[in-house]
């Protein structure tokens, strides 16, 4: 336990080192934040939308910006991919510790630290925007504490969800066909492009049979209060199952690949 505590503090501080990027991904963020808020004053002002209100929406909005990196879908990490299909995985191996678990560190590890870089800003320039296009303060300290509560789990589930994925390609010879289809795909459903109030009543019920719109949806609508305290505790314990759920998957799938793993070349 202590190596892999050792190694998540390792990968945060090294995530830490890269702060040219986070100005970089800052300016693109807040860029498009403004953007999405201008994009849906139109919408609203020729469309009454009652799942969700403009000011939720706007908030929406620059939650999703102020912690893309915690709930970016379309992501995939080059080196575990990498050492998959060109056989240097075998080194992963040989070492004391359990692959699915160092990969799912890491995973989580280089999202934090890419959100600690550019969350706070994000959040601050929201909050002085002029309004209406402004971040709205918490609902309430309890719909807060929730919705840090959620935005946790949806970060695990992500991680459970993107380790499924990257152990796919042990049976894959190329893993960027079922990367792009899949990542694409959850990103519609999930809330990440459209949020899930506004997209069409069909789309919006086969979400709620879906872990993905609990990455990113579930704690961004909970934080402005249109999820209500009741929904919210139902939906947290439903963050849970799906938790082990898809970490069962993800660490059945990898182990049934070890099995029958074969590094060719010396």
């Amino acid at each position: 336990m202590i190596g892999y505590l050792s190694y998540f503090k390792t990968r945060i501080e090294a995530g830490l080192q890269y702060k040219v990027a986070a100005i970089a991904g800052l300016s693109t963020q807040v860029f498009w934040g403004m953007l999405y808020c201008l994009i849906y004053q139109a919408f609203y002002s020729n469309a009454s939308i009652p799942d969700i209100s403009f000011n939720e929406i706007i908030t929406y909005v620059w939650l999703n910006q102020a912690f893309l990196s915690l709930i970016y879908i379309n992501i995939k990490d080059v080196d575990i991919l990498t050492s998959i299909t060109d056989g240097t995985v075998a080194y992963e191996l040989v070492r004391p510790y359990h692959l699915y678990t160092w990969w799912y560190i890491k995973l989580v590890a280089n999202k934090l630290s890419s959100c600690l870089l550019r969350f706070a800003p994000v959040i601050l320039i929201g909050l002085i925007f002029p309004k209406p296009f402004n971040l709205s303060l918490p609902n309430s300290i309890l719909s807060f504490v929730l919705f840090l509560i959620s935005l946790v789990l949806g970060t695990l589930l992500l991680c459970g969800i993107l380790m499924t994925t990257h152990s796919l390609a042990f049976f894959t010879v190329n893993y960027k066909g079922i990367h792009s289809i899949s990542s694409q795909l959850m990103a519609l459903v999930s809330g990440f492009v459209i949020p899930v109030p506004l997209l069409p009543d069909i789309v919006k019920s086969i979400t709620y049979y879906m872990p993905f719109r609990l990455i990113g949806d579930l704690p961004f609508r909970i934080y402005s209060g249109n999820i209500g305290i009741t929904l919210a505790l139902q939906d947290i314990l439903l963050q849970f199952i799906w938790i082990v759920i898809i970490i069962i998957i993800g660490f059945s799938l990898m182990r049934r690949a070890l099995k029958k793993v074969f590094i060719q070349g010396g």
